[in-house]
């Protein structure tokens, strides 16, 4: 058994992979396979609608004003929550993560608890829909209930949060970049020749000190 440390640039792969498939069936039960670019969204607490503080606390965020009000189109903070709470359920019971942990309260998975929970495969399965991708169909659904997110809020997080990075010793983590309106996450500069040690003293010390400069919902992408 190992202890799984999120590849930030992995994660985003395995992401875009799943974001690609055809969203069949979002509503029944765990199947498929596949990975993502973004899980998790900006969302206050369930049914509640909040600015776009920074920080890394459970309820900041820089979210847009969706909310759920219990009829339309179902989308909303409520609503990304309950689809996070169902992925959470099927990693549990299907996924191979019997302590995958709840998401915050804003509706976005919490990366710390996720990143020590054991690896049985050594695969990181636990952040990719879980063993054989039992739960890619909740994961997916939980990404296209993301409420909108401030694409320049997200730029300047990041930015804020590279450089404090540097600063801490981690040299080559890599500026995000802006790309047809969106935030590109950067960090590991080349993730099939990876520069970046994340298990290192002075990643984990620069980590630690720089996770406030994250807005709620980037912590595992970059």
């Amino acid at each position: 058994m190992t202890r799984h440390t999120t590849s930030r640039a992995s994660f985003r792969r395995t992401l875009a992979a799943l974001a690609a498939l055809p969203v069949l069936t979002l509503a029944v039960g765990c199947g498929g396979d596949g990975d993502s670019a973004r899980v998790e969204g900006v969302a206050s607490a369930p049914g509640e609608n909040t600015g776009g503080s920074g920080g890394s606390d459970d309820s900041g965020g820089s979210g847009g004003s969706s909310k759920d009000t219990g009829g339309g189109s179902g989308k909303g903070k409520s609503a990304f929550y309950d689809a996070q709470m169902d992925y959470v359920r099927c990693m549990r019971a299907k996924g191979g993560a019997k302590d995958f942990p709840d998401p915050k309260l804003s509706g976005y998975l919490d990366w710390d608890k996720i990143n020590q929970l054991e690896d049985p495969s050594g695969t990181g399965e636990v952040t990719k829909g879980g063993k054989d991708g039992a739960c890619a169909d909740e994961l997916r659904k939980a990404m296209t209930l993301e409420p909108e997110r401030d694409a320049q809020k997200d730029y300047e997080s990041m930015l804020a949060h590279a450089t404090c990075m540097r600063d801490h010793g981690v040299s080559e983590f890599q500026n995000p970049t802006m790309s047809a309106g969106n935030a590109v996450p950067g960090g590991e500069p080349d993730p099939t020749d990876p520069h970046i040690d994340p298990d290192s003293s002075v990643y984990k010390q620069a980590r630690e000190a720089c996770e406030g400069k994250l807005l709620d919902g980037l912590d595992g992408m970059q």
